[in-house]
């Protein structure tokens, strides 16, 4: 008689969802967070201006838009193990190597080309990609639970680089920074990034079962088409992506929004510092606003498994409208209390639009040119992720203040939330070809 298990077997999936998690969780904690804790430390040890530093972090997001669809091709291609594992190496020896910089060509080229370039390709689009591929009905809380992990690298690691900057300096803390990597990032991607779908290892997505059990391959790809069709889901190339409007809508829509992340991110806590607060404390107040959004984050994707994909866009819209309005309280009455409030209500929103972007992109356009689909649309955004940063650095070095860059950020905000409306689903493409079709 076989013996049962005692405790149930958990879906393969699960555990890419996890360990791609906690490397998001320390890799966003020094780069996307970490730089805002980093950023003054740098600039008054260094000699730069905030126009000036900022541009290393316009030239990761300069190299993530040209990246994006090589690393996107080659993940749905090849799979994502060996990208990842190379963007892992990339971050770590980056973060070891800040310990030697001493000019700013040295600042930019390890911070800006080689950290930046690590983080484009081993935190983002191919975890999005794997967990796309391994879920399909569950997919919208897999992503979620990914991000929230993301989300509390800013609650977690961004406290524990400010204070460690403080006890020791801002070098040692990325060496710190770089030497962890390493030592957690590089085995977890090795044993838990599955480089192809569920259906080639005799899986179904989320872990479903099937009556009928399938003796070859193209079986189970087929069952796995008809599973992912349950929930309206159809598989686009790039080429019929392209010609869909919803595309070029949801890109418009991301562009206008992508100027309010690093007014956060990254010129957060020099925002708060100005105005006498001490680090530690800026860090706190910044950990609090990431802090609101992580149940969101959870709830967005929960919620983008249990309604139709048509209803997506006005959540997506109510969630950028909130941001915007945050900014607005705090620009209608600028002081320090008005901070927490434009800090909560904008984590609020930012957490439910991070939750639905990228299950919405996969409900409307499929599985297998995800990473494609995906890539193509952030090379697109390059010139707003480019721009953005040194454009707030820019209006502080030259008026004193972030106050009127804030503004326009407001404005771009509730543009994007109003155009999210407008983003209609896809209709299927007239031709529906195999899965590794995918241009």
């Amino acid at each position: 008689m076989e013996k049962k298990r005692r405790f149930p077997k958990i879906f393969t999936g699960w555990w890419t969802v996890i360990s791609g998690g906690i490397i998001a969780l320390w890799g966003h904690g020094f780069h996307t967070y970490g730089f805002s804790a980093l950023f003054k430390p740098i600039s008054s040890d260094l000699g730069f201006g905030r126009a000036v530093t900022s541009v290393a972090a316009s030239i990761g997001r300069f190299e993530g838009g040209f990246e994006a669809p090589i690393v996107g091709w080659v993940t749905d291609r090849f799979g994502p193990r060996w990208i990842v594992i190379f963007g892992i190496f990339l971050i770590s020896l980056g973060l070891i190597l800040m310990n030697y910089i001493d000019s700013l060509w040295a600042f930019y080229l390890v911070w800006g080309v080689m950290v930046g370039t690590g983080v484009n390709v081993a935190l983002s689009l191919p975890w999005d990609v794997t967990i796309s591929n391994w879920f399909v009905k569950k997919r919208g809380v897999a992503l979620s639970t990914r991000m929230v992990f993301s989300g509390l690298s800013g609650v977690l690691v961004l406290p524990l680089v400010a204070w460690l900057i403080t006890v020791r300096d801002w070098r040692e803390t990325c060496v710190i920074g770089g030497v962890v990597m390493a030592l957690v990032g590089l085995p977890l991607a090795w044993f838990f990034l599955k480089p192809r779908r569920p259906e080639y290892y005799g899986l179904l997505p989320d872990g479903a079962t099937t009556e009928e059990e399938a003796t070859e391959e193209s079986q189970m790809i087929e069952k796995g088409i008809a599973y992912a069709a349950e929930v309206e889901e159809v598989e686009f190339t790039v080429r019929q992506a392209f010609r869909a409007p919803a595309y070029w809508i949801l890109i418009i829509t991301n562009a206008c929004h992508s100027l309010a992340q690093p007014a956060i991110s990254i010129h957060g806590i020099p925002f708060l510092t100005d105005l006498g607060i001490d680090e530690i404390r800026a860090a706190g107040m910044m950990a609090m606003l990431i802090f609101a959004g992580i149940p969101l984050r959870f709830i967005g994707g929960f919620t983008a498994d249990r309604i139709r994909k048509n209803q997506l866009r006005f959540i997506m819209g109510a969630a950028y409208l909130l941001q915007a309005g945050a900014f607005a309280i705090y620009l209608l009455n600028q002081t320090t209390p008005m901070i927490y409030i434009w800090f909560i209500l904008y984590g609020i929103g930012q957490g439910a639009g991070m939750g639905l972007m990228a299950p919405m992109r996969a409900r409307y356009f499929g599985r297998k040119a995800f990473g494609s689909i995906a890539g193509f649309s952030r090379l697109l955004m390059t010139p707003v992720g480019i721009a953005a940063p040194i454009y707030l650095g820019w209006v502080h070095d030259t008026t004193g203040s972030y106050i009127d860059a804030f503004k326009v950020v407001a404005i771009l905000i509730a543009v994007s939330g109003i155009i999210a409306f407008f983003i209609v689903p896809p209709k299927p493409p007239a031709r529906i070809g195999d899965i590794r079709e995918i241009i």
